[in-house]
Order: structure tokens, then sequence, then C-alpha cells
């Protein structure tokens, strides 16, 4: 189970840190921080994110309030972020929105 995915599904509430190296995808509501060193976390559509967000990939599909901190940002075309965004490889589809600040390529 090298490539584990971890599934936080609609309907759970986590108010806490999480911690995760492999693949994450989150579906329901969390009021903390996300962490990893490398590993890719998706933010289903049903999502609701409170923290700030630090991981080697984030795609996005639902809501986030907090800072991303990633190699790879992408927002998808339902996605809403409030927040700043640090990313060396960033993408937003039409339809996506965003209220912060970007830091694109450091």
């Amino acid at each position: 189970m090298s490539n584990a995915t971890n599934v936080l599904s609609t309907g759970i509430e986590i108010i806490g840190s999480i911690r995760f190296s492999n693949d994450m995808i989150i579906d329901g509501k969390v009021e903390g921080q996300i962490t990893s060193d490398k590993g890719k976390v998706t933010i289903g559509e049903n999502a609701q994110i409170k923290g700030d967000i630090t991981a080697g990939e984030v795609k996005v599909f639902g809501k986030i309030e907090g800072k991303i901190t990633s190699h790879r940002c992408e927002l998808k075309d339902k996605s809403k972020i409030t927040g700043d965004i640090k990313s060396k490889v960033f993408s937003m589809e039409e339809g996506a929105q965003l209220t912060g600040r970007t830091e694109i390529g450091s």
C-alpha cells in the first residue's frame, strides 16, 4: 500500500490539524492546518476548509479560507478561495473564484 489514498468523505468534520504523506481527498469540513511534505491533496466540491494548506500538489474543487502553499496548485471551475496562494506552478479554470494574492514561480 505504498500509494494509498486517504479519504475524508462528505459528512465528516474535523477540528484540528491533518498531516499526511501520500495522497488525500477531502470532501468534508476541516478547521485547521492540512500539511504534507510532498503529497497531493484534492479538495472536493462539497469540502469547506478553514485553515492553511501546505502540500506538494493542491487541486481545488470546493471552498477554502486560508493560505495555500504548494509546488503545483489547480483551481477548478467551481472552486472558491479566500486567501493567498504561493505556488511554483499555478492554473485557474474559468469560473473559479479567488480573493487574495498569488505568488507564482518562486
